[in-house]
């Protein structure tokens, strides 16, 4: 007799089970996108012991006749696809037919429903997959169903859920998920007597984010429309000092789910701000056409594939960067360094440190006509016609659009913070923090156009160095010489410095030199050229900026909130520390009782 044989259908239906039930967050999930298939209007959810006792999902949408109702609890019956045609353009949320019968089959499950234009209702009980009665039910229309006992019938994977607070959080985080996509619908959620969530239909994802969460002064909304494509939602403000790694949700065409291009596109925006490695918190909801996204590549339907992945990741990069400050300073491809004859210097960013001219010498409202650089235009999006083939590296501050409006300073507070007033209240500004942000900015531009204006030494420095560090300068030579270092082995453990970049001292040439050497030894020979780029820039903008404890002229604080009006990312400095500090006219006011 041969050792293949066929399964029995109940143990098929428990097997498949396991694909689509993990754990009772994901019977709310599958349940609940049923509902919102069918039109609902109202959701109700209820869970006893984090579902593992009971889950229960009400709606008043269309319901099911008698038939349908039968049929809908046999694997691979559905009314959303006919033909193989069909997964090209998927436009449900469920399309497969394996929910309700994979549900079934690892519960005590209950199904009750009832067309509007029905006198009376279908319930169907199933036992472990069996259907153990047919019945006439009154009720009102919609449909209701109650999964009792989960995984009654399996108990190696009930043994895995976790405890009953833990199981009831993630029904909480799915039913919240949930109500953020429809904001249309209404939500309620609850846990035995206790009512967890309650949403009332919103005509507006601004409206039913504000139920979700309240005011969040610390996230910036998006919205851009290009491609093809349109994306709307919230993301964390540069300057806020939230978590590292925040709250990441994905929505597209309504559906949750984790994407790594999406989620690279967030980071990428916020790395052109910034040199500090970033995931913010982001709430993004993506629309676009049903036949550019292919939905039929997960199990849960938890992950998509996207037919244009790199128009796709353009567009939400640029949506972010917009929405984070930068959407005015169009990126720039990274270009080789200007040839120059030997023993030649290159035309650098003129008086750095000492020049505290005018903002005006910069260009006319800073449009980029700067000493020594070229006009730089944008490179069309990637992925829309006339793409350029690499995305941007540093962003061009002197073409941003200006947002921050002039500021008038007062004075210094502690030779470290300047205090400013405009029209709208008071700004304390770190003076260092904001000086790194300006240099920063003019380095990258520079970077990208060519290289730093470099100063041959008249007597070389010799600087010790442990052996790595010296290695990790060996082996970053070019990146170093467009940055206007000259760097040499010198012996076992040191390095003999012929050059150093016209903007810096003797001394925070050194400080800079060390510096760079930890952080490209902590980068990595594998990290791609700009980010090696960024990092220099980021360093030398740091040794480069006033320091803490600097007394400014009037002149000198004037210049550095100029030159930050006309940055693109004028809220935090490279490695995202922010800039400044706000008191609102209406909070002053308020605090002295006048409104």
């Amino acid at each position: 007799m041969g050792k293949i044989r066929q399964l029995p259908p109940e143990l098929a239906n428990q097997i498949a089970a396991g694909e689509v039930v993990e754990r009772p967050a994901s019977v709310v999930k599958e349940l609940v996108e049923n509902a919102v298939d069918a039109g609902a209007t109202r959701i109700s959810i209820l869970v006893e012991m984090g579902g593992k006792k009971l889950i229960r999902v009400e709606d008043d949408g269309e319901g099911m006749d008698p038939s349908d109702a039968r049929l809908a609890l046999e694997r691979h019956a559905t009314s959303k696809i006919a033909r193989a045609e069909d997964l090209e353009a998927i436009r449900t949320m469920g399309f497969r037919g394996e929910a309700l019968p994979s549900i079934a089959s690892v519960s005590h499950f209950m199904l009750r429903t009832r067309r509007r234009e029905a006198e009376s209702g279908t319930e169907i009980r199933v036992n472990g997959g069996i259907v153990a009665s047919v019945t006439e039910a009154g009720m009102a229309p919609g449909t209701i169903a109650e999964v009792g006992d989960l995984f009654y019938n399996l108990p190696a994977r009930r043994k895995f859920l976790k405890s009953d607070v833990a199981e009831t959080t993630q029904v909480s985080r799915m039913a919240t998920q949930l109500a953020l996509a429809y904001p249309a619908i209404g939500f309620t959620l609850m846990s035995g007597p206790r009512q967890l969530l309650r949403c009332t239909p919103a005509s507006s994802l601004q409206d039913r984010f504000y139920q979700l969460y309240g005011e969040r002064p610390d996230l910036v909304p998006v919205a851009k429309d290009a491609g093809g494509l349109r994306i709307r939602g919230y993301v964390a403000a540069l300057a806020d000092q939230g978590p590292t790694r925040g709250v990441q949700q994905y929505f597209v065409n309504g559906r949750i789910v984790k994407d790594r291009t999406i989620a690279h596109a967030v980071i990428d925006a916020y790395a052109a701000a910034t040199a500090r490695e970033r995931s913010p918190e982001a709430h993004l909801f993506i629309e676009m056409p049903p036949d550019a996204v292919d939905v039929n590549v997960h199990p849960t339907k938890a992950e998509v594939r996207f037919r244009h992945q790199s128009l796709v990741h353009e567009v939400v990069r640029r949506a972010v960067q917009d929405a984070i400050g930068g959407g005015g300073a169009p990126e720039l491809r990274l270009a080789p360094p200007a040839a120059t004859e030997p023993g030649a210097v290159n035309v650098g960013l003129p008086s750095l440190l000492s020049g505290w001219q005018p903002a005006a010498a910069w260009g006319a409202q800073g449009q980029g006509a700067q000493v020594g650089m070229p006009a730089l235009q944008p490179p069309p999006m990637a992925g829309l016609p006339g793409a350029a083939a690499a995305p941007g590296v540093f962003p061009a501050g002197s073409l941003a659009e200006i947002a921050l409006k002039p500021l008038i300073p007062l004075g210094q507070f502690r030779s470290t913070f300047i205090i400013a007033v405009d029209d709208d209240g008071v700004a304390i500004i770190d003076q260092h923090v904001a000086h790194e942000r300006v240099l920063y900015e003019r380095i990258s531009a520079r970077l990208t156009a060519g290289a730093l204006e470099s100063q041959r030494l008249l007597t070389p420095i010799i600087m010790e160095m442990p052996p790595a560090a010296c290695s990790a300068l060996h082996s970053h030579g070019d990146q170093l010489r467009r940055c206007g270092f000259e760097v040499d082995e010198f012996g076992a453990g040191s390095v003999r410095i012929d050059a150093m970049p016209a903007l810096l001292s003797r001394e925070q040439g050194m400080a800079a030199l060390k510096a760079l050497a930890e952080d490209l030894e902590g980068l990595g020979g594998a990290a791609p050229v700009h980010e090696h780029l960024k990092n220099m820039a980021a360093t030398m903008a740091c040794h480069a900026a006033v320091k803490a404890n600097d007394p400014l002229t009037h002149e000198k604080m004037a210049h550095i909130l100029e030159e930050l009006r006309l940055t693109a990312y004028s809220t935090v400095c490279p490695h995202g520390r922010p800039v400044m500090l706000r008191i609102s006219r209406r909070e002053v006011e308020k605090n002295f009782q006048r409104i």
